[in-house]
């Protein structure tokens, strides 16, 4: 797949940023980086590198960058959107396995999974995500291995049917409801076993435990919704599909 762009969403992220973007140019031309309203020089740590920068005034929230980089991508005609972290979190270098899988897999979206080394992950956050996957593998209907990994590819197509919100305060929500969105549209997901990369000195997570609670608090409803929606939990536990 060769028609793709690599959105990066930053809020202060000046230690990182250019590592990172640098390194998403050796595998992609287009790499658009939206500062999400940074104050520690995060859009200067840029200066030089071919980049398509977008600032927001102010902090919008993850969600609102996500969704502004992937408008920004669509507008340049590609046929996917590969998001990942500004942080370091993700390593640009695994960019084509997960492209690799969104060819053998078309129309899905592609995780790359932190299953490689989970012991890296800090026990809070692995925690979180175990309870966030339980409640989005029933509302998607599929068994999935990682639910809150930013490090995605999504069809393009898919920006053009979904209608999410992406205000500040569904920043975290906004990655998970796109997956149950997402499967109402007939799209799957496939995983892409990644190691997690968790440096010393990294700065602490802007995920809070209160993200979690809005998540599940989304698909509760989402669920309530749909009458508990027994075929989701049906097709994700007790039948659940060959994993892609």
């Amino acid at each position: 797949m060769q028609n793709f762009a690599v959105v990066i969403p930053a809020y202060n992220e000046a230690a990182t940023i250019r590592d990172i973007a640098a390194r998403a140019l050796k595998v992609c031309t287009q790499v658009i980086v939206v500062d999400d309203g940074s104050v520690d020089g995060t859009a200067q740590a840029l200066d030089g590198l071919a980049v398509q920068l977008l600032r927001n005034e102010r902090n919008l929230g993850k969600a609102a960058s996500l969704w502004r980089g992937a408008q920004a991508a669509l507008a340049s005609g590609v046929d996917a959107v590969v998001t990942l972290d500004g942080d370091g979190q993700h390593a640009p270098e695994d960019i084509p396995r997960l492209l690799a899988a969104a060819q053998q897999n078309p129309g899905s979206i592609v995780i790359g999974a932190r299953l490689a080394d989970r012991s890296a992950i800090p026990k809070l956050r692995y925690f979180a995500n175990r309870a966030a996957v339980f409640w989005l593998s029933w509302a998607c209907g599929q068994r999935l291995d990682d639910s809150q990994s930013g490090f995605r590819v999504y069809p393009a197509e898919l920006f053009r049917k979904v209608s999410i919100s992406h205000d500040r305060q569904h920043g975290f929500v906004f990655e998970s409801e796109i997956l149950i969105e997402a499967a109402r549209f007939g799209h799957r997901c496939a995983m892409v076993p990644i190691s997690a990369l968790y440096r010393a000195g990294a700065r602490v997570s802007y995920y809070r435990h209160l993200d979690t609670l809005r998540i599940i608090r989304m698909v509760a409803w989402k669920l309530l919704s749909r009458g508990l929606y027994p075929q989701g939990f049906y097709r994700a536990f007790l039948r659940p599909a060959p994993r892609t």
